[in-house]
């Protein structure tokens, strides 16, 4: 990619990727969906594995046939670094596609990343300024040391893990701390001392509505990144009840139930179908609260 390429995607990223963006492409699209990139190259249709890059392909066409009903992509960063150098490539590949073709749509590097000192700086530097995502997920395990370097970057998000969708959740998310709240709560308290809600985003499962409810309590004005719904059970609307503010205030994730709709050479329609059938349900729910 040549110097005023990249030069081209920084100022749109500098002019759009923030809070008020964010906002009105939800108003626009009339959708909170993020479609979660996690091409596992073991399932991917065989229509595209004639291509030199086949994780490209099938991102390509899946991006192309679901912008118009999202308002944020989310490739899993695990499913590209599985595959080495080539992986990699595929990744940035897909993220400078979605920059070029689709600007208006956030890039969400889900990479769950958490370390301290220079470690943590390199990693804010791998994903905002080599991969140019506009948001990363990070873990919160080790504090604000190991998340501030995430924050010094103008119109980057922070998606901090506060209670995610697993079963495992419940070994340390779940314990009660000396105030009598549950650690996931803690976490949400702490964390909205580090960074305003235009900067920052928390992670709840789409498997805990009722945590969720209370969580929004505690972050009345922050994004939730919702991960959960399709695949692992997850019930839209009972997220956005539990979970929905006066400007939406989510992005509701699905990966498999979209990009894995169909396995044959239809897989673009069909994830086109699904995303639609999602769309048109937010669409019902924003709606429902009086933000359309």
């Amino acid at each position: 990619m040549c110097q005023c390429q990249v030069a081209c995607i920084i100022n749109v990223i500098e002019n759009y990727m923030n809070r008020d963006h964010l906002l009105e492409q939800i108003r626009k699209k009339k959708s909170f969906l993020c479609v979660g990139l996690d091409a596992d190259s073991q399932l991917l249709p065989d229509v595209v594995r004639q291509h030199a890059d086949p994780v490209f392909a099938f991102n390509k066409a899946i991006i192309d046939a679901t912008a118009a009903f999202a308002v944020a992509f989310k490739p899993n960063t695990a499913f590209y670094e599985a595959r080495g150098a080539d992986g990699w490539e595929s990744l940035l590949r897909t993220i400078a596609y979605i920059k070029e073709q689709y600007p208006e749509v956030m890039v969400i590097a889900d990479a769950k990343r958490g370390d301290i000192g220079n470690t943590s700086q390199l990693y804010a530097r791998a994903f905002f300024e080599q991969m140019q995502a506009d948001a990363v997920t990070v873990a919160p395990y080790m504090g604000f040391d190991s998340v501030a370097p995430f924050l010094g970057f103008k119109h980057k998000w922070v998606i901090l893990l506060a209670l995610t969708s697993n079963k495992g959740s419940s070994d340390f998310q779940y314990l009660t701390t000396d105030s009598q709240q549950p650690f996931y709560i803690e976490v949400v308290k702490k964390a909205i001392q580090w960074a305003h809600a235009d900067q920052l985003m928390f992670v709840v499962g789409a498997t805990h509505p009722a945590e969720l409810a209370g969580i929004r309590q505690h972050a009345p004005d922050y994004f939730f990144l919702v991960p959960g719904v399709g695949a692992q059970g997850g019930d839209l609307a009972e997220v956005a009840h539990a979970g929905m503010n006066s400007t939406c205030g989510l992005l509701v994730n699905a990966s498999r139930s979209i990009i894995f709709a169909s396995s044959s050479e239809d897989f673009a329609e069909a994830a086109a179908t699904e995303a639609q059938r999602l769309q048109l349900a937010m669409e019902e729910l924003l709606q429902q609260k009086g933000i359309l």
